[in-house]
């Protein structure tokens, strides 16, 4: 049983009808990312950033998985397979992936902003609406604040995404461009001699890396294909 282990961004939710941080449009362009998704923009207007995120949240709820994330569940037949994605919503677990690792939060959690590791599902906050207000308290009386990792702050996964990486048999990197760091640096911690594959409509650059060949296609196409290949 070989070790996959890949790196998903947001190509594979957008082929689920998820929007992007920059597509969402209205009434959020006309706010900055550190407006929106930084410590300093949550201190200066919190309910502006609650609600950005409770939108978000409302609109992945509402995607379902597509080919690509059943196509990485159903790998799970033959190998064991790690998911380290950078997307916050949760289509690779409802596609049915059973150990997928969140670089930079998830939207269905919110956690106190006095005691970071008060962590909640949203749904034991509010079943109905799936949202948090100014006001949303944890159980110690502070504000809830959403459990993802913004502009600024550390990401407290990498540390457990490179080790993932350091064993990996083979390693996919699907719907990300590599720009954002330090996610883009993962690829760099999979041994040379591993075989490493590419699956996007534009391939990034990536200098320095051995055994890496490339899939031009859209996760929904190219990810099935390979996955077919895999389990054969």
């Amino acid at each position: 049983m070989a070790h996959i282990v890949v790196l998903t961004g947001a190509g594979i939710s957008a082929e689920s009808g998820l929007k992007t941080f920059r597509d969402l449009g209205g009434l959020w362009e006309t706010h900055s990312v550190e407006d929106l998704a930084s410590p300093a923009g949550f201190r200066k207007n919190p309910q502006l950033v609650l609600d950005f995120y409770n939108l978000r949240r409302k609109q992945a709820l509402q995607a379902q998985p597509n080919a690509a994330h059943l196509a990485l569940a159903q790998l799970e037949q033959k190998h064991r397979v790690s998911i380290i994605t950078q997307n916050v919503d949760d289509l690779h677990e409802r596609a049915g992936s059973s150990s997928v690792l969140h670089l930079h939060g998830e939207l269905r959690k919110v956690r106190s902003t006095q005691d970071p590791n008060l962590i909640y599902d949203i749904q034991d906050i509010d079943p109905e609406t799936h949202e948090i207000h100014v006001g949303s308290t944890c159980e110690l009386g502070a504000q809830l604040r959403p459990h993802i990792v913004w502009f600024g702050e550390m990401v407290p996964e990498m540390e457990n995404a490179a080790a993932l990486c350091q064993t990996a048999d083979f390693f996919l990197v699907v719907g990300t461009s590599l720009m954002v760091t330090p996610a883009a640096t993962l690829i760099y911690h999979v041994p040379e001699k591993v075989r490493k594959c590419i699956i996007d409509p534009q391939i990034p650059e990536v200098p320095k890396v051995k055994n890496l060949y490339s899939i031009e296609e859209k996760a929904t196409l190219g990810v099935p294909r390979l996955v077919e290949q895999l389990l054969r």
